[in-house]
């Protein structure tokens, strides 16, 4: 009986001892995994340790000076550095654990005063970055790094048009100043930045966006580019951090140029259409015809029927684009168009279009006071807001020819539609064909600016503006960016005087924007801008007012190798036959030999973002000459160019980089790599030279 009763119980008493063997089984299998990850963890953190300390092997940093060394792949020095130099404190600790990050990165603390954090990442094989963030503790704590450009051979370039125009960087000289945009003759900077740089030696410093970024280049035989994190009461009054904080990165690469094409952005083409890509072309193969007047009362619709007559009747021009200043307006801010002067606009708009120009309107962010708009906008909270006041009350500015004005609150999401609603309306009745956007520079905000969403600095407020009104308006051009507008829209060089040194301003800022990332420039116009102090003038029997002969016929021979053509003044206003025939001659040669390439190198830098204009360097990097020469340029590979800038001369220095470079005053051959003394280069002709074959021979 106890025989079958333990047979009876046996299938349970199995059931009771495999359960046991089941889960012990399970944690087993999960004890065994749990190794194995522990084990492949601890392996990669190794090797991304053993990586890391082979990377930060090409740097030395002494901590106790706190001064930077980096090595490239050859073991030679590129850069040097001073770190912190304001920490004013020696000893450098590691950083608490909790302060620690789980990236890979290095931190060292200053008791107090600064933690830095210095991170290496890989871009491509050929470009290796790291990252350097100082974190204030003490808000008396401004993060500073200075960067040594006297080193042999060591040139640097980019951020942006300088108070000297200086390219490379080194020969400028200026105080720490905040990096936003301005005028020259007031500021530090001019109307286009972009926190970049990069030096000959192949690295490159890239802050971000969030810094409260001053900037100096400083010194005598020691000259240093000093990067500071610091908040003040206007640029970086709306505080990002509780403390300053300098972040950036130092990319390295063998090779300057291949450094530059690794950062830039090489997708322009993205979101273009067929009718953009028509527009980028018009610009480079028409003119640009720009009709301005000191005062209101003299733009009227008998002044742009006149100047266009004027145009058709040179013959060998084409009609091209006809930029109108914000005078069409009474009132800068009415967004409408003042019938008194311009009694049947509407009208000369059609006729012009049918002769083949295209029209453009010059607008502006501000709304005078006189202005039929500004008691709406007041109302309706569309303005730029008093700080430490009533939001209602708005804060007012000048610019140009407006005495008092308000900026429209672009952060305001009421703004857009209000403002596109009046843009639309005009565009509509009287169908001309883009808008220009005179944004103005940052310091043309009121000083004590506040806008419904804080800014980071003035300038975002131009990248806003611009965003906002890109995709629902043709928009023709703007006057100044920290960020590259969607093409087709083309950026302006500042204004230049109308003098021999304005002349010699042009090739460098071209050469630094289009380093910056804007290949599409419209440089000022053909003579100068505006009148410069002490300048002796041409008058003909108009009594027009003209920029010196000499001078304008020298800045036309260069304009014609730039990929707009800006004129104000016609060639016939000179009333002199040989000022007609170099128009016509340059006319020509533009047509023939500049256009073609300006279209092809278009094309190219929509791919790669790489500029029309290029530095001499981009075509030969390894040639130390290449890199200080700043009255020379090439078009893409394919033509260098180099104009006479100073008044009276009919030779000068011209460099050619390796190769067979043809001659395009006699047609001779000219062998590179070499300076060419005593060029002969008459008041009739401009030097330039067409890149051939290397086994080219006659």
């Amino acid at each position: 009986m106890d025989f079958f009763l333990k047979i009876l119980m046996l299938p349970a008493t199995l059931r009771k001892k495999k359960a046991p063997d089941y889960k012990t089984r399970i944690f087993v299998v999960l004890l065994f995994i749990t190794i194995v990850v522990l084990i492949c963890t601890a392996y990669g953190l190794y090797h991304q340790k053993i990586l890391q300390k082979a990377y930060f092997q090409k740097i030395k940093f002494n901590k106790l000076k706190r001064v930077m060394k980096i090595y490239n792949n050859e073991g030679h020095e590129v850069i040097r550095a001073r770190l912190g130099t304001t920490v004013n404190y020696d000893k450098a600790l590691p950083c608490l654990p909790s302060d620690e990050r789980k990236d890979g990165s290095i931190c060292l603390e200053w008791m107090g005063r600064a933690r830095l954090y210095l991170q290496f990442r890989e871009l491509s094989t050929e470009v290796k970055c790291y990252n350097l963030q100082w974190i204030a503790l003490k808000e008396a704590i401004h993060p500073t790094d200075c960067f040594d450009l006297s080193q042999s051979n060591d040139h640097w370039y980019g951020g942006g048009q300088t108070a000297e125009s200086a390219w490379p960087l080194e020969k400028g000289n200026h105080d720490f100043a905040p990096f936003i945009t301005g005028r020259v003759d007031k500021h530090e900077y001019g109307n286009v930045l972009k926190r970049y740089f990069i030096s000959s030696k192949g690295v490159a410093l890239m802050v971000d966006d969030i810094t409260p970024l001053y900037v100096s280049v400083m010194g005598v035989d020691n000259k240093e580019l000093c990067l500071k994190a610091k908040y003040d009461d206007f640029a970086y009054v709306n505080r990002i951090m509780k403390t300053a904080q300098l972040n950036y990165s130092i990319c390295i690469s063998s090779d300057m140029t291949k450094l530059h094409s690794n950062l830039v952005d090489n997708a322009l083409w993205d979101g273009l259409k067929q009718e953009d890509m028509n527009v980028v072309n018009s610009l480079l193969t028409e003119p640009l015809w720009e009709i301005t007047s000191m005062l209101k009362s003299e733009l009227t619709e008998e002044t742009i029927s006149n100047y266009t007559e004027n145009v058709i009747a040179l013959g060998f021009l084409k009609q091209g684009h006809v930029l109108i200043n914000e005078f069409w307006q009474k009132h800068v801010g009415d967004f409408e168009v003042d019938s008194e002067r311009f009694p049947t606009l509407e009208e000369a708009i059609t006729i012009m279009h049918r002769r083949g120009f295209r029209i453009v309107f010059s607008i502006l962010p501000f709304i005078s006071t006189e202005s039929s708009n500004f008691a709406e906008a007041v109302k309706r909270r569309l303005l730029v807001s008093e700080r430490f006041s009533d939001r209602r009350i708005p804060a007012l500015t000048r610019y140009k020819s407006i005495q008092s004005a308000g900026v429209l609150d672009i952060t305001n999401n009421r703004t857009i539609p209000w403002l596109l609603d009046k843009l639309k309306t005009v565009v509509s009745k009287y169908q001309f064909d883009a808008y220009y956007l005179d944004l103005g520079t940052a310091y043309d905000m009121p000083h004590y600016y506040e806008c419904e969403k804080p800014l980071i600095n003035p300038d975002q407020y131009k990248t806003l503006f611009i965003n906002s009104l890109q995709s629902s308006v043709s928009m023709f051009g703007v006057n100044s960016a920290i960020e590259r507008p969607k093409t087709p829209t083309f950026v302006s060089l500042p204004q230049f005087e109308s003098s021999w040194d304005g002349l010699r301003r042009v090739i460098p800022t071209v050469l630094t924007y289009g380093l910056l990332g804007y290949p599409f420039l419209i440089p000022g116009a053909v003579g100068g801008d505006y009148e410069a102090p002490m300048t002796v003038y041409h008058t003909n029997y108009t009594s027009e007012l003209l920029p010196d002969k000499e001078l304008y016929v020298r800045w036309l021979q260069l304009a014609t190798f730039l990929p707009v053509i800006r004129y104000t003044h016609l060639p016939s206003t000179y009333g002199d036959d040989k000022v007609m025939e170099m128009a016509r001659i340059l006319t020509s040669l533009r047509q023939g030999k500049v256009t073609p390439l300006l279209k092809k190198y278009a094309k190219a830098s929509l791919d790669t973002g790489l500029p029309l204009i290029r530095p001499l360097w981009m075509l030969e990097y390894n040639d130390t000459a290449c890199h200080v020469v700043a009255d020379e340029f090439s078009i893409g590979e394919d033509l260098i160019v180099a104009p006479v800038l100073y008044s009276g001369a009919r030779e000068r220095e011209v460099y050619l980089p390796a190769g067979v470079w043809k001659d395009g005053i006699d047609g001779s051959l000219r062998k590179g790599s070499r300076w060419i003394h005593d060029y002969k280069v008459e008041v009739d002709k401009v030097a330039f030279f067409k890149r051939m074959p290397d086994d080219t021979r006659f």
